[in-house]
């Protein structure tokens, strides 16, 4: 039976991205690099697209490195603009926006220094952190306590992709195939140095339903028979940890990509994302109408993706207003 609860106006949108003018001509290089359209963004711009696309908040973050790899300072400045400037939006229209402060990983006493400015002097909602930092993956243990720290506040970690280490393949967008490729090199690192094992209260969301997590779950489940490694003990416990990743629906609502995402992932592990505005907005309502019309939600179900699942992460979004 399907649920139409998608058509009215109260989607929660976990994957939406802002731009500040400070840093639109560097996210337009961005785009150049990586073989994608150009985007551009406003606050007008961005809350015209939500309600035409029934999205009641989009929580937004910043999708791309803070600055090169030998400028940490540049990172840190970066990183403190942005939220700076986010954290306004939010201010004024609390009820449209929501906001994931960018970190400045690779350093970790700067990212740490950070996440505590935003979710406590900013009001963030969550954190963002990169695929990989300058070829650095999530799992390093460099980074654990920054995750030690995350796990404490119960923060929520999206996780958004880059570009992996490597030359790209010639006449291949790096985000078609790279970019999914890294959220799952990413993921499955981290699973792999038991992240998240060790620091269950921290919640974190792959993009693009995991990249291709879960499709080869049960392959990667394969690595707990290896010897060595901070690994589970059995394959069974290894796609437990996996299932404790939370997955965005952007650009991921193909008729073989959904199925896929719904056998793998935990029901209340599923949220609505539209990756605006670096997915077109016509690219994006396809996949939209793919999401609310597909044959397999159960009563309620859907209604839970684009809304209920991130009430339950984002408690100052919940209306208590749910269909029965």
């Amino acid at each position: 039976m399907a649920d139409l609860a998608g058509t009215d106006p109260r989607r929660i949108d976990v994957h939406q991205h802002v731009i500040p003018p400070a840093r639109a001509r560097a996210m337009t290089g961005r785009a150049a690099a990586v073989g994608w359209p150009a985007p551009s963004w406003d606050e007008r711009g961005a809350i015209e697209m939500m309600d035409r696309r029934a999205i009641a908040t989009g929580m937004l973050s910043y999708a791309a490195p803070l600055a090169g790899p030998d400028d940490p300072a540049a990172a840190r400045e970066t990183a403190r603009s942005v939220n700076e400037y986010t954290a306004e939006l939010v201010k004024n229209r609390p009820d449209r926006f929501g906001h994931f402060a960018a970190l400045p990983l690779p350093d970790v006493d700067d990212a740490l220094a950070e996440a505590a400015h935003a979710l406590d002097e900013l009001g963030a909602d969550g954190v963002v952190v990169l695929s990989n930092a300058h070829g650095r993956y999530l799992g390093d243990p460099a980074f654990e306590p920054l995750w030690a720290e995350l796990d404490a506040r119960r923060a929520v970690v999206l996780v958004h992709p880059t570009a992996p280490p490597g030359t790209p393949i010639p006449q291949v967008p790096l985000p078609l195939a790279d970019f999914p490729y890294d959220t799952t090199r990413a993921a499955l690192h981290m699973t792999m140095r038991g992240v998240p094992r060790r620091y269950p209260r921290m919640k974190v969301i792959l993009p693009h339903a995991g990249g291709f997590l879960p499709y080869a779950a049960h392959r990667f489940a394969l690595a707990a028979r290896l010897p060595d490694g901070e690994r589970s003990t059995t394959p069974e416990d290894f796609l437990a940890d996996l299932r404790r990743f939370y997955f965005d629906t952007a650009i991921s609502t193909g008729a073989s990509t959904l199925p896929s995402l719904l056998a793998f992932a935990e029901p209340g592990h599923l949220l609505y994302g539209s990756d605006f505005p670096m997915l077109p907005e016509e690219w994006g309502t396809d996949f939209d109408t793919a999401l609310d019309g597909s044959p397999h939600w159960d009563a309620g179900r859907l209604h839970a993706v684009n809304r209920g699942n991130a009430e339950l992460l984002f408690p100052r979004l919940a209306d208590g207003d749910r269909p029965g």
